[in-house]
């Protein structure tokens, strides 16, 4: 029609090409594991719940939590350190059975998130774009913790965020092989399961708590870090977003949660900068540098902190 703008497209967004696939199975990622999580409530209501169930919750939520935060974020995302490749490949095999999507389009929609933190051109903030008051509150968590994952209009584009992961053919194998990967995710816990119990049950059982049950935590957990991290708790330091710590969600986030800190500095290998503050994601780095396994750590003096403290 004469006289109305014509929306342009961004040439950051990367192009959606089967989104309707896409959504279909984020939906099972995401409805899925809740159905197994009632699963397993009832399990645990009658007792029935295994010591080797709970094992292989913690273990897989670990290995999996610790695959994201360390792999794909602070080392591929932000290049907090320097790792060799086989740990480099580890890692992003282990992110992706975390199921929070393909290694390559993970750093570019989280590099893009910083790029434009809170501003227009973040995929998922929960302050643009939804209004005021409560319901424009309400809109943008929901927006921020799950519903971005349905749009695709604000998705970073892999060859303009991530052009360093395209030119890994290590990386671009395990990115194309996301599923196998997922799938190694859920029949692992099912075969420990299997092997130590010795029937089906047992396996479904394993299958229940180390893959989905686990799945569903961790996504909530991580998802947690763009709604209510940018929502609630404290600011430390001056930052042009609402990054926010919020110390009771640190542990489960494997460090992430002290968000404020990553905002201000995000190429430090620690996110949290006191004795105090619980980042298992940094004590694994050092566990690698000390063994020779990681190098050029980044890390943040005091002075540099002290010249960032809100007022």
């Amino acid at each position: 029609m004469a006289g109305m703008a014509v929306p342009q497209a961004r040439d950051d967004v990367e192009p959606a090409q089967h989104e309707t696939v896409d959504r279909i199975v984020t939906g099972s990622a995401m409805v899925l594991p809740f159905i197994a999580l009632g699963v397993a409530v009832w399990q645990s209501w009658g007792s029935a719940l295994r010591v080797t169930d709970a094992v292989l919750f913690f273990v897989f939520y670990v290995v999996t939590a610790l695959g994201v935060t360390v792999g794909y974020h602070r080392h591929l995302t932000h290049r907090s350190f320097k790792t060799k490749r086989w740990v480099r490949a580890t890692l992003s095999v282990f992110g992706s059975a975390a199921v929070e999507g393909p290694v390559i389009s993970w750093v570019a929609d989280h590099r893009k998130h910083h790029a434009f933190s809170d501003q227009e051109g973040d995929p998922h903030s929960p302050h643009v774009g939804h209004g005021g008051g409560w319901h424009g509150t309400l809109h943008g968590l929901f927006h921020a913790h799950l519903g971005w994952l349905f749009v695709h209009d604000q998705r970073g584009k892999r060859s303009r965020y991530a052009p360093d992961l395209l030119t890994d053919p290590a990386l671009r194998f395990i990115d194309r092989t996301f599923f196998l990967w997922v799938a190694a995710g859920l029949l692992l816990p099912f075969g420990i399961g299997y092997a130590v119990g010795g029937t089906l049950a047992a396996g479904l059982s394993g299958l229940v708590w180390g893959g989905l049950v686990r799945m569903a935590v961790l996504h909530h957990v991580t998802f947690s870090i763009n709604s209510l991290c940018h929502t609630f708790g404290r600011r430390r330091f001056e930052t042009t977003d609402e990054s926010r710590n919020l110390a009771w969600l640190a542990l489960p986030s494997m460090g992430e949660a002290w968000h404020n800190n990553h905002h201000a500095f995000p190429t430090s290998a620690a996110h949290g900068f006191r004795a105090w503050e619980v980042d298992p994601s940094a004590l694994l780095i050092r566990v690698l540098e000390r063994t020779g396994l990681a190098w050029d750590v980044q890390r943040i003096s005091r002075e540099r902190q002290e010249h960032r403290y809100a007022s």
